[in-house]
C-alpha cells in the first residue's frame, strides 16, 4: 500500500478536527484572526467584486465575512467534506444560504471554467496546497482578466521579541492546546510545521509572480505573523 498523499493527511485531518475547529482557530489566535480577515474584506471593497471564489474555504468565515459587502455570489470550494457541512450550519444560521454555496472542490483542479470569477480569496489555505505553484495557476486560471486574488496566510515574524515569542508559542503552546483539545495528536503539530515550511514574504511574491499574476504585494499583520496578499491577473 502507498503512502498517504499531503492531500489525503490534509483532508482526514480536517475532517477530524471539523467539531473543534472554529473554537479553537479563535481560541489559539487570542481572537485576531477576525481582525485579520476584516482587513482582507476591507481590502476586496475597493474592487467591488461581482462574484468571488473563496478557496480552503474550510467552515467558511472568510466567505461569511465577504458577505458584508453584498457580491451577486460568493462560492467555497474545501477538500474537507466535514469542515464544509460545519459551514453550510453556519450559512443556514445566518440566513446567507442563498448567497453562499459551499461545494467540495481541489484547489488544485477547480471545478469552475476559465475566467469565472472578479475576485479569489484564500484565508489560511495554500500551504495546505500539496502542489503551491498548481494551485496558484489553477486560481489564476478562473480569474477574470482584471480580477484580484488575496491570499491570507501566516509568515514568519523576523524583529525581536515577536519572532523569538511566536515561535514559543507556535511550537510548544499550540500543538499541547490543540491536542488537549481537539484530540487530534497531529493536526497542531502540522501548524506550525506548515508555517514553518511555507516560503513567506518576498519568497512568495515571487512565487506569485512565476505564476503570471500582476502588481503582487504584500501587507504585513501583527508584527509580522501574518500577511495579506493581492495580485491581479
Amino acid at each position: 500500500m502507498s503512502d498517504p498523499t499531503k492531500k489525503e493527511i490534509v483532508r482526514e485531518m480536517f475532517d477530524d478536527i471539523s467539531p473543534r475547529y472554529d473554537f479553537l482557530n479563535h481560541f489559539l489566535s487570542f481572537g485576531i484572526d477576525h481582525g485579520w480577515r476584516k482587513k482582507l474584506v476591507k481590502m476586496l471593497a475597493g474592487v467591488k467584486p461581482g462574484d468571488v471564489l473563496d478557496v480552503a474555504t474550510g467552515t467558511g468565515d472568510l466567505a461569511i465575512a465577504i458577505a458584508s459587502l453584498k457580491p451577486m455570489k460568493i462560492v467555497g470550494i474545501d477538500i474537507s467534506e466535514k469542515m464544509l457541512e460545519v459551514g453550510r450550519a453556519k450559512l443556514a444560521a445566518k440566513g446567507l444560504d442563498n448567497l453562499i454555496t459551499l461545494r467540495r472542490g481541489d484547489a488544485e483542479k477547480i471545478p469552475f471554467s476559465d475566467n469565472s470569477f472578479h475576485a479569489i480569496t484564500v484565508a489560511f489555505g495554500v500551504r495546505n496546497f500539496e502542489n503551491l505553484e498548481v494551485g496558484l495557476k489553477e486560481m489564476r486560471r478562473v480569474l477574470r482578466p482584471g480580477g484580484v486574488m488575496l491570499i491570507l496566510e501566516f509568515s514568519h515574524p523576523s524583529a525581536f521579541p515577536m519572532r523569538q515569542l511566536y515561535g514559543i508559542y507556535s511550537r510548544f503552546v499550540i500543538p499541547v492546546m490543540g491536542r488537549m483539545i481537539s484530540g487530534n495528536s497531529k493536526a497542531y503539530s502540522y501548524l506550525p510545521e506548515s508555517v514553518a515550511a511555507f516560503p513567506s514574504g518576498k519568497n512568495f511574491l515571487d512565487i506569485l509572480d512565476n505564476c503570471g499574476l500582476k502588481n503582487a504585494s504584500r501587507t504585513s499583520l501583527s508584527m509580522g505573523i501574518a500577511s495579506i496578499y493581492m495580485a491581479e491577473k
